[in-house]
């Protein structure tokens, strides 16, 4: 399985110090007369290897079957359904929209994806809280990262939510690129929340509460 580039720091280095905590385990380690401290060392030792599998786990980036069609929009992550509703976006669209949130758990793909076909018009970083992602209010006052793509079906807005525990999103374009439907775009690390805009004419096809995958359901259709 495919790695996300943004995790070998992380397993490199949980990998790293618990290669060093077993290598003094080994050394100090004296059969038939443990110690206290040979015993903390192997407590550790499992404790990081731990870690170590799951950071393997969490930037895990499988492939996805990207559905057919030319008036579809995919989700641009892995979650649950938590907000679908019709909103004026005034910060970048100004424009009536359909309004589609998406909460990651630390046990989701974190790897975001295109909605649609588009060209990137603007990346907008803007600092911020980290409150709790579920918040409504959570994509205003939170660090987050703001995409807006612009193709065949008209312009929408991605925005990369950092949370209380995810306090990096990382979008690896810059305006003037293309991207595809279901593209690989950029992540955000350790669980937090994705909105997307897309068009208010869009007929919506999931509901509150369901789960999606990012590049493959389709979240609505003009």
């Amino acid at each position: 399985m495919k790695i996300a580039p943004e995790g070998y720091p992380f397993i490199i280095g949980s990998l790293l110090i618990t290669v060093i905590v077993l290598i003094v385990f080994v050394i100090s380690w004296k059969p038939g007369n443990p110690n206290l401290s040979s015993i903390l060392l192997f407590v550790g030792c499992f404790f990081l290897s731990c870690i170590t599998c799951f950071m393997f786990y969490f930037f895990r980036d499988p492939d996805r079957i990207i559905p057919e069609g030319k008036n579809i929009f995919v989700s641009p992550a892995d979650g649950k359904i938590i907000l679908i509703r019709d909103v004026f976006e005034s910060g970048h669209l100004k424009t009536d929209t359909k309004q589609i949130s998406i909460f990651m758990s630390p046990f989701n793909v974190h790897v975001n994806r295109a909605p649609c076909d588009g060209r990137v018009l603007t990346v907008q970083h803007t600092p911020g809280l980290f409150l709790a992602a579920y918040k409504e209010d959570a994509p205003i006052r939170n660090e987050n990262i703001a995409m807006v793509l612009e193709g065949g079906l008209g312009k929408v807005l991605v925005r990369q939510v950092a949370g209380f525990i995810a306090r990096r999103a990382v979008c690896r374009v810059t305006p003037g690129e293309h991207l595809l439907r279901g593209e690989r775009y950029g992540m955000i690390k350790f669980s937090s929340r994705l909105d997307v805009y897309l068009p208010k004419d869009t007929k919506i096809r999931i509901k509150a509460g369901d789960k999606v995958l990012a590049g493959e359901t389709v979240l609505g259709e003009l």
